[in-house]
């Protein structure tokens, strides 16, 4: 009756929350005094609450008793299984208060608040850097130990992360499993299909702080910073001279190696540049002005 009635008659002497059944009060205390009753046989950690450590137990037998009705896709935990839920449903239910972007998980959105707020409160300690997400700092570490302890089956190479190797199979696969909506074109990684989107969208998210030409990726932008700071990064080895761009230099290389890979079909009239060769073909074709 108290579900219908709403009345809650057993209260925390320490928060004064308020609790429908005594068993559930008992539970809450544990949150103050710190107690943690319920032992795993297997590794020895403790948890406050008995249904907690049922689920702890799943992770050592393997067991995922809960299934995806659309995938397949089994879960240790029923929480799992609803969060995973809302991929294919597209529901988010969590909102950002600045600029009202949605998530499908609580944690996402945690960690898109710290891109306004700009705190990157996980550290490491043998180079200072700091990560706003401890994840982050869990995969930067392990460039200072070397270790990659994913390695792939079909060709040995090793990596730092799972989800690295995960994409670097789909090489071995054939697998593309991110889709264009608009063209069908297929790609490996979700992030190569979100810059594709782009050329459909026209958007162009980064933009020059200098003159405000605007990029529809960061390696652009990159790039063309170049021109305003002056960098060059790609260096002859023959005669010294510097490239803002690798494309520039290459090019430039083949004044030394008198290599003229672009060949006229027609003709076989060789040059060193593609531009040029494109041209040249203006001659054999009625486009030629003269």
């Amino acid at each position: 009756m108290m579900i219908h009635t709403g009345k809650k008659p057993f209260s925390c002497s320490v928060c004064k929350k308020s609790f429908g059944r005594r068993e559930t009060l008992k539970r809450h205390m544990v949150t103050h005094t710190g107690e943690k009753p319920f032992s795993c046989s297997v590794c020895n950690k403790y948890f406050s609450v008995g249904g907690h450590l049922e689920r702890h137990m799943l992770t050592h037998t393997g067991e995922k008793p809960f299934s995806c009705s659309e995938c397949g896709k089994t879960f240790t935990l029923n929480g799992n299984l609803k969060t995973h839920m809302r991929f294919h449903t597209g529901e988010k239910l969590f909102s950002c208060s600045v600029c009202n972007k949605s998530f499908s998980v609580s944690g996402h959105l945690e960690r898109h608040m710290l891109t306004h707020t700009g705190e990157k409160p996980f550290s490491c300690s043998d180079c200072n850097k700091s990560f706003s997400v401890s994840a982050h700092l869990q995969r930067h570490r392990l460039t200072h130990t070397g270790e990659k302890p994913f390695s792939c089956s079909e060709c040995g190479k090793s990596f730092t992360e799972s989800g690295s190797r995960k994409k670097h199979m789909r090489r071995h696969t054939g697998e593309k499993p991110f889709s264009c909506s608009e063209c069908g074109k297929s790609f490996t990684e979700s992030g190569s299909l979100k810059k594709h989107m782009r050329r459909h969208t026209g958007e162009k998210p980064f933009s020059c702080s200098e003159c405000g030409k605007r990029f529809t990726e960061n390696g652009s932008l990159k790039t063309h910073m170049r021109f305003h700071t002056g960098e060059n990064l790609f260096s002859c080895s023959v005669c010294n001279k510097s490239f803002s761009r690798r494309g520039h230099l290459q090019r430039h290389m083949v004044t030394h190696t008198r290599e003229k890979p672009f060949s006229c079909s027609v003709c076989n009239k060789s040059f060193v540049l593609n531009a040029e060769l494109k041209v040249h073909m203006v001659s054999h074709t009625a486009e030629n002005p003269l």
